[in-house]
Formats: structure tokens, sequence, C-alpha cells
């Protein structure tokens, strides 16, 4: 891919700013390769815990016009599997980011151990998940005593990048994202799925079968826009957005409001798992056209543009 689209992020180097968000084609290495070959320029894994979990039962996913809602349950392979199955990351030519969740800050941390053993180049939390009982927003996890913890027990066992996904739903989101850069955090990933519900009028119930599920898609960009562009006022470290991307110019979006990268999940789905491709080539595209050199220069500009 072309030198204008490289982006570095926390010391990674990526050929574009073009992430495999966590959720989508990440549960083994056979399904983030088909990742790095739609041409992402970094891979994370769909969220590791302790133990393995099967998730919530069928239907738990389901499209509208807005995108899609699904409620998985962070269903995973678990840890022992896991660092079986990504001990050797030799197979890939892009950075692979760790993911993994849990309910307690000792068990984040536990985790966090046996990633730090592995080749991944930066280990994403995520205390959003608005899904799944014990987890993210169901439980207290975007409390500013939780994640302090979390990231400071966490800190104590990596030198690799940590990367906090918070939701941007969140009354307290620029709370939460000062907390997370004094306790530690190398970067904040922004957003999560948003908390949300669909019925079906003939069946008169929810569709999925927790009620409950993350809305993702077209219909939470605005508010990921909204939400990056305010957190990039006050914190220093980098942000990596996610949420509604599926086009070049929606990634030139999050970008200008304040991403130095930005991660694509549902866009996969609605664009298949070239989509990192096709967007890379959008932005070149107009970057060319408006004359911009760098994916650098497009960081922040709405701030100064205003």
């Amino acid at each position: 891919m072309s030198e204008p689209l490289k982006t570095i992020l926390c010391g990674i180097e990526l050929h574009n700013p073009l992430i495999l968000a966590s959720g989508v084609l990440g549960l083994n290495k056979k399904t983030l390769l088909l990742a790095q070959n739609g041409g992402a320029g970094a891979l994370t894994l769909k969220s590791i815990t302790i133990e393995e979990r099967i998730g919530h039962e069928s239907p738990n996913v389901a499209f509208f016009e807005g995108g899609m809602l699904n409620a998985f349950g962070y269903n995973n392979c678990g840890l022992k599997k896991a660092l079986n199955e990504f001990h050797d990351l030799s197979c890939f030519s892009v950075p692979v980011i760790g993911s993994c969740t849990a309910q307690t800050p000792e068990d984040f941390a536990k985790i966090v151990r046996a990633f730090d053993e592995l080749d991944f180049a930066a280990i994403e939390l995520p205390v959003s998940c608005p899904h799944t009982p014990g987890y993210g927003l169901l439980s207290k996890q975007n409390e500013k005593a939780f994640i302090e913890k979390v990231l400071r027990k966490c800190r104590k066992e990596t030198k690799k990048p940590i990367f906090l996904k918070i939701n941007a739903c969140l009354p307290n989101l620029l709370e939460i994202a000062t907390c997370a850069e004094k306790a530690g955090a190398d970067a904040i990933t922004c957003s999560n799925s948003f908390p949300g519900m669909i019925i079906d009028i003939n069946a008169k119930k929810p569709v999925l079968s927790f009620k409950k599920g993350g809305v993702s898609g077209p219909a939470i960009r605005p508010m990921v826009v909204k939400a990056i562009y305010e957190i990039y006022e006050e914190i220093k470290i980098p942000i990596i957005g996610v949420g509604g991307v599926s086009t070049g110019e929606h990634a030139i979006e999050l970008i200008m409001a304040g991403a130095s990268a930005v991660g694509i999940a549902t866009g996969v789905l609605l664009r298949g798992n070239s989509v990192f491709r096709k967007c890379a080539f959008e932005i070149l595209s107009w970057m060319k056209k408006h004359q911009y050199k760098s994916i650098e220069e497009l960081v922040g500009i709405a701030h100064r543009n205003f």
C-alpha cells in the first residue's frame, strides 16, 4: 500500500490505518488471515476470557436498516486454547492485537500476563460490552475505580501497548477517557456497540434470545464521531475510532475527528473481507484529490478548521 497511508500507532507501524476490530473474523488464525488478505493494516482477536464461553443462544444477531444488533455473549475458546492457537503468529505480515476481557481486575491481569508471552503487538481491554452479564455495561466496569485498578494491575504484567476499549454511550465518557490515560492506557478504543433492542412485531417479542444487544454499523457513526471529537480534546494518547465505518470516507471522518487509526467490524459483513483494501483505496484517492500526503495531516483536522 502507498506510503501516504502508513500509520504509527503507539510505536506500531501499520501499512494503513484500518484495523480489523474485535468481534469479527477474530476467532482463530484462519479467520484473521481473511482480514489480512483483505488488506487490513492490523488485526484484533475476538476477545478471550479465562474460561471457554458458549455465549448466548441463537438467535443472537439481527440486521436492520441501520446496521446490526448482536448479543453473542463473548463466545470464545478460553485462555488455554487461545494460547495454543496464537502461540505462533509467523503467518501474519501485519500486527496482531490481543483482546481479552474478564469480570475482575485480577483476571484481566492474569490474561494479560499470559498474552505478554505471545507476539501480540498490543493488548486491547474492552470494559464496555452492552450484552454480557458480569461484563462491561452490565456490571460496574465503566466506573473509574474499576478501570484504574484494571489498568494498574495489567500495566505491571506487560510492557506492550494497552488499548482500553470504552463505549461512546457512557454519560461519564470523558471522565473515563482521562482516567484511563492517567492510569496507564497507551490508547483509547472508542467505541464498542451501543445498547439496543429490536422487537419482532409479528412474534410480539424481542428478536434476540437475550432480548437486548449491541447496535453496530452505520446507525452509530455520528455518535462515535462526536465521542472521538470530544475525547481528542481531553487526552494526549491516541484514539482508535470504531463504529459505522464501511467506506474510506467514513474512515476519514473519524480520523478528522481525532482518531489515529480506525477499526472496522460490521463493515466486513456489509462489504466483504476486502473492505479494508477498498477503504484504503478510497482514502488514498481522496488524499490525492485534496493534496494530502500523510494520514497524520488529517488526524484531528476538524478541530483546527472550525
